[in-house]
């Protein structure tokens, strides 16, 4: 506390206290002590990047220029924070300096100067660079010194603010911290004014930071020759973050053998820095000759393409840049592990960042797979708020915001397969009605179809998420040139279907006809039935024909999994803080019905299982076609960090159900649009969240999901584990209300059988992959690898049917053809 703030002293106690504080101070001067940090921007090129050693708030409005950092866009509390070093809790001393001037207008308000004791709730320095509070000190605009809300009686002359230096002191005595901070003229060093006072020393711990304007006012500054010294000081050379911030990759079992990609994500260098990077690999005790590739001068990514990967090894790799390295792992396909795990995520607001939770406990699991559904970050995330117009600046917002999930998972990430699939918080919208890329006609992100940001903006987005994904199949941009990201990865023998399920999605406008948002529909009595209109698009042409094809290639693959942004029904009825009621929600992915029933039974005749996300409430339906549990499953994973809550209450509702299967909640229902669904699991949220940020999170269902594709016995594990769990020591009540599950891969097609074919065998093939054609159309019944070589296939009409069963790796096959229904 400050001292003149606690309680009322005699004027003459003031003055003794302050020449007291004075005294100590200009004591501790002669006993110098040893610089434990000096910055070093004199020696930096002009660049957006201020450095490893700090987190810059936001990134867009700093630069290191011509030697010196400058605040390049005035508002209120631009910081930057200090990363290798803070003040711990012990007694001691502790100064800091920096030299500083205006670079705005005379008398534009603002302040100057630090931000000490900078402390959270989360106990942890990334945390603290977010969300941390601290005390204020420095010098405002109009030249008075200040700590904290106590200010000095007189101001500074008004041209010192144009350089000067800055210079705090302080010191444990008893309980207390006593503080000074002091304007000196840089060239004579005399002093402009002082100011000191006295602060509980337990609050002078955490992190450190420089300030441009504290509280109030567009004042812009600039700073160079920021020093800290003193035992309070203590140095964490491990924070240090960047050039190479952190690595992402995919092992794809191609036709053609395995191709490695891997993207490293980087900082916004200098023009004058080289774009050169290289990735090395260590085999018999040396480090490979660099494959050198170049840094996007965009999305300020580098990608390495690499074919003929001998997957049956590990390989430890390591990126280059200029002194620095960063080091991971390619592991070796586990093709022959008995059971693959998928962690999966969504939904990354910032309130529990840096998820350290999360990522204790999915470390503990050591998935081979990690899933990122969309959402990876939001635009409220990091705070200040987004930026529209143009490129190059939006950009740099993003990558502040984006930053934060390598931040928290890139340790994760280094070591294990990663997807990452955009969503529309992720390019800055609200909900995305792609529209096959259209640009947005109208501004409003809820509702409005198309793209609202710039399209080089939005391919940014997809180079930093997805340019490590395996190549695409269907490479060729939509409208606005903009870059598609669906495509396949086969990873120890599963093989993934990468969807964007709404870059094609019809805007919800082509057919509201009530009043308000058009996405929200609130009246029960609405036929619906009007809202499913032919032209309507959800995955569009080009995605369910990728899908057609996927269904019927099984090389190198036992298991069919689609990964998604969402799931293809409206499970969530209850929206937001205050649980709103509403009936159908048009950007879940029920709507368009008919598109919607399209894509699942195409994916039904591949088995394959639906993993995705998005909706802030974890669930496990099976979705119906023609007849409930007619089609496959769907696991909605946890959002990571949930920010606006859903939830499907049936039951408080009294809606009618049938065939309840698992607790409350549970059971057969139609949803708003008419769509078949058995609802096998729900996690609602709680209807109070507790205080605290981890505590509210938790209660908001916060979490993350794991998918354990088991080869042996063609099961599928389903794991669905909330926000603070004990990892390794996991208690029944530490998953949602309804898991774990097992289903077989067969429960993914639900379709009632009339009869079976006869009998078929192939030789020479240990596990045959089987196909079932329709001979009145030759199209696909169904696709799916069998335990054995001998195998009687069932059928859904009476008919003519040819079936192939073989090996597709080796193209051996096997035809029996005019097969029908025997007794």
């Amino acid at each position: 506390m400050i001292f003149d703030q606690k309680r009322k002293k005699h004027p003459l106690m003031k003055r003794l206290l302050t020449v007291f504080i004075a005294f100590v101070f200009c004591s501790a001067q002669l006993k110098a002590q040893p610089q434990l940090f000096q910055s070093e921007w004199h020696t930096d090129p002009d660049r957006v990047w201020v450095g490893p050693e700090y987190w810059a708030n936001p990134m867009e409005d700093w630069r290191v220029e011509n030697g010196r950092l400058e605040c390049v866009r005035g508002g209120i509390n631009r910081n930057i924070h200090l990363l290798t070093h803070d003040t711990v809790n012990v007694e001691g001393t502790f100064a800091m300096e920096v030299r500083t001037g205006r670079l705005s207008r005379d008398h534009e308000k603002g302040s100057v100067g630090f931000r000490i004791g900078i402390r959270d709730e989360i106990n942890d320095y990334r945390a603290r660079c977010i969300k941390g509070k601290g005390i204020d000190i420095g010098l405002s605009h109009d030249g008075f010194l200040f700590i904290g809300k106590n200010r000095s009686k007189q101001p500074i002359p008004e041209k010192a603010l144009n350089d000067l230096r800055l210079v705090m002191r302080g010191e444990t005595r008893g309980p207390f911290f006593l503080i000074s901070i002091e304007a000196l003229n840089v060239s004579t060093g005399s002093s402009y004014g002082f100011h000191a006072a006295r602060l509980n020393d337990k609050g002078i711990h955490g992190n450190l930071a420089l300030v441009n304007n504290h509280t109030q006012g567009k004042a812009r500054f600039w700073f160079r020759d920021w020093n800290i010294s003193g035992s309070k000081v203590q140095l964490h050379k491990d924070r240090a973050w960047g050039p190479i911030l952190w690595a992402m990759h995919t092992l794809h079992h191609s036709g053609q053998g395995h191709v490695l990609k891997l993207t490293a994500q980087m900082p916004p260098l200098s023009h004058s820095e080289s774009s050169e990077i290289k990735l090395e690999f260590y085999d018999n005790g040396l480090w490979s000759t660099g494959l050198v590739t170049h840094i996007d001068p965009l999305s300020r990514t580098a990608t390495w393409r690499i074919p003929d990967w001998k997957a049956d090894q590990e390989h430890p790799y390591r990126i280059v840049y200029g002194k620095s390295r960063y080091e991971g792992l390619i592991r070796k396909d586990p093709t022959n592990k008995s059971s693959l795990v998928v962690a999966g995520f969504t939904g990354n607001q910032d309130k529990g960042f840096p998820n350290l939770e999360i990522v204790r406990n999915v470390g503990i699991e050591n998935p081979d797979v990690l899933f990122f559904s969309g959402d990876q970050i939001y635009e409220n995330v990091g705070g200040y708020g987004i930026i529209r117009k143009g490129v190059e600046k939006p950009v740099l917002n993003y990558l502040r915001k984006w930053y934060l999930l390598g931040w928290s998972f890139g340790d994760l990430m280094k070591d294990r397969v990663t997807i990452c699939l955009p969503d529309d918080h992720d390019v800055y919208q609200g909900n995305i009605w792609g529209e096959g890329g259209a640009a947005m006609q109208g501004g409003n992100t809820s509702t409005d179809g198309g793209y609202i940001q710039h399209p080089e903006f939005i391919n940014a987005v997809h180079r930093t998420q997805t340019s490590h994904h395996p190549d695409l199949p269907d490479p060729d941009p939509v409208l606005q040139n903009i870059t598609p990201f669906h495509g396949e990865m086969v990873y120890g023998r599963i093989s993934f279907a990468l969807i964007a399920d709404r870059m094609f999605k019809t805007g919800p406008k082509a057919v509201a006809t009530w009043k308000g948002r058009a996405d929200h529909l609130k009246d029960p009595s609405y036929d619906v039935r009007q809202l499913d209109q032919p032209e309507l698009a959800l995955l569009g042409v080009r995605q369910e024909q990728f899908l057609e094809s996927w269904v019927e290639d099984w090389r190198g693959s036992d298991f069919k999994c689609v990964l998604s942004q969402t799931i293809f029904a409206n499970l969530a009825n209850y929206h937001g803080a205050k649980q709103e009621f509403i009936y159908a929600d048009l950007d879940s992915n029920g709507w368009p019905q008919t598109p919607r029933n399209r894509a699942l039974s195409i994916m039904r005749k591949g088995h394959a299982f639906h993993y995705a996300g998005d909706q802030h409430l974890p669930s496990m339906t099976r979705y119906g076609i023609d007849a409930w549990n007619d089609a496959g499953y769907a696991f909605c994973v946890p959002s990571i960090a949930a920010g606006y809550p859903r939830s499907w209450r049936p039951d408080q509702e009294g809606r009618p159900t049938q065939n309840r299967v698992n607790g409350p909640n549970t059971g057969e229902y139609k949803d708003a649009f008419g769509n078949l669904m058995t609802v096998w699991a729900i996690g609602n949220p709680e209807t109070k969240y507790r205080p605290g940020r981890i505590n509210t999170l938790h209660d908001k269902s916060s979490g993350f999901g794991l998918v354990r594709f088991n080869k042996s016995n063609q099961t599928i594990d389903m794991e669905c584990y909330r926000l603070k769990l004990n990892g390794g020591e996991s208690k029944n009540e530490d998953q949602f209300p309804g898991w774990p599950l097992r289903i077989h891969l067969t429960d993914n097609d639900g379709r009632k059988p009339v009869g079976f074919l006869g009998e078929l065998r192939i030789e020479k093939v240990k596990h045959a992959v089987v196909k079932v054609y329709d001979e009145s159309d030759d199209s696909l019944v169904y696709a799916m690898r069998i335990q054995g070589n001998r195998f009687r296939p069932w059928v859904f009409e009476q008919g003519s049917y040819t079936v192939q069963m073989g090996d597709p790796d080796l193209d051996l096959w096997k035809t029996w053809e005019h097969q029908t229904v025997k007794p």
